[in-house]
């Protein structure tokens, strides 16, 4: 089989667009990490089937408040799930009954990637890991998201987003210094480890395509929470494994990098950014101060060095104006520098809806939204993917619980209304 060749059921790839739209991927994954990753090659084309458990489906189904609103106000359904489950087909499937699992290990042998965030060797005994679907289809993609690894001490333990910020030091480095108000570690305040985790599989998924292409074969992927936080300390984690420094919470301060935070303005707080020396000078310039030719803070490693003296003063000259005042001047003067905004001020904010990064869809066609469910229009952020001849395409709203059984079961599998109806009388879907 070619790299173009497309899955069994898809249509042929001039028929549709999107650089993945070859591809299938069967999602077993729930919550943020999996789901992350399979909305990502979603958008980019994937046909992704979503399995859920029929009667509850994906955890953050019911992680709210806060809900979707319907027409007549708030439904029970979370707003959570629709941040990454865009663009899927949504099936559900009890894959603790024989007949489920059958169904499951048929959707594997017709798909080109498998994502599942089970514990540890969780889906042996539903006959749905890796050694038994790889059998099935030799070149399958197997990729499994778990807290700590297949390997290892800890490989049987649960993994969360929480406790892998605090297990990694990543809590530790945020938050206010000891001593300052609000002192104490913090968690970020998105799932951070989570999210990394989806992007790291997307890009392990995509390498494994392409060796693919060369092989033949599909491969297992192990990728672990604890795996990537580690790796996203970045500059932290190389300060202390290659100079021994462990750092401390430093607040909105840059440790290699000043001036680099917040500041205090006339009417609120502002964001400088100052990465080089020519910036300081210019921020210098527009305040009308004379720092950037005293020797103590004329360079950056200087500027970190005599930061206690340094601040106190950037701190009495930013109070003099207002937010907008400062930042129109600074922008003029090519000093990066913005409002610190809330989540409803980014989404206002000109460039975002320039950038076109809210996205509106709907569940259902014109006149076949079912009464059953209150939910059409729902929005979500859009890719940030930009591909100037394959870009992400919008297909699916986030999907109602099992919208799309019928049709993935009698398109990929062949399956009549009859056929369908007798699994679904057995409590299979």
């Amino acid at each position: 089989m070619t790299s173009a060749a497309a899955s069994p059921g898809l249509p042929p790839p001039s028929a549709r667009t999107g650089a993945l739209s070859h591809l299938r991927v069967l999602d077993l994954s729930r919550v943020l990490a999996g789901p992350w990753c399979t909305q990502n090659l979603a958008d980019l084309g994937a046909d992704v089937i979503k399995i859920e458990k029929p009667g509850a489906g994906d955890d953050t189904r019911h992680w709210g408040p806060p809900y979707l609103h319907g027409d007549d106000g708030p439904t029970p359904q979370a707003s959570y799930f629709a941040a990454c489950n865009r663009n899927k087909r949504s099936v559900t499937v009890d894959i603790a009954t024989p007949d489920g699992q059958r169904l499951v290990r048929e959707l594997a042998a017709r798909s080109d990637v498998v994502i599942e965030n089970y514990k540890t060797g969780g889906l042996k005994r539903y006959g749905l890991d890796y050694d038994t679907l790889a059998a099935l289809n030799p070149r399958l993609i197997y990729c499994s998201i778990t807290g700590f690894g297949q390997t290892g001490p800890y490989a049987a333990r649960p993994g969360y987003d929480l406790l892998v910020q605090a297990m990694s030091g990543l809590m530790s480095i945020t938050g206010q210094p000891d001593g300052e108000p609000g002192e104490g570690p913090l968690r970020v305040g998105v799932a951070v480890i989570d999210v990394f985790t989806g992007m790291y599989a997307t890009t392990a998924i995509l390498g494994a395509l392409e060796a693919r292409h060369h092989t033949g074969r599909g491969q297992r992927i192990d990728i672990a929470l604890l795996d990537v936080a580690m790796a996203v300390l970045a500059n932290q984690g190389a300060g202390y494994l290659n100079a021994g420094v462990v750092p401390a919470r430093q607040g909105n301060v840059h440790p290699s990098v000043v001036p680099y935070q917040d500041f205090p303005t006339q009417d609120g707080k502002m964001l400088l950014a100052i990465g080089n020396d020519g910036q300081f000078a210019r921020f210098c310039e527009v305040a009308d101060v004379d720092w950037a030719h005293d020797a103590r803070y004329a360079t950056n490693s200087a500027r970190v060095t005599h930061r206690a003296t340094l601040i106190p003063m950037m701190n009495a000259v930013t109070r003099g104006k207002p937010t907008h005042e400062w930042i129109a001047l600074l922008e003029a003067a090519s000093v990066p520098c913005g409002p610190i905004n809330d989540i409803g001020q980014a989404f206002a904010d000109e460039q975002v809806r320039h950038r076109g990064l809210r996205v509106e869809q709907y569940r259902y066609a014109d006149g076949a939204q079912p009464a059953s469910d209150p939910i059409n229009r729902i929005c979500s952020t859009a890719s940030p993917l930009r591909l100037s001849d394959t870009p992400p395409t919008l297909r699916h709203a986030p999907p109602a619980l099992g919208q799309h059984t019928d049709e993935v079961l009698r398109e990929c599998l062949g399956l009549g209304e009859q056929d369908v109806a007798a699994l679904r009388a057995r409590g299979v879907l």
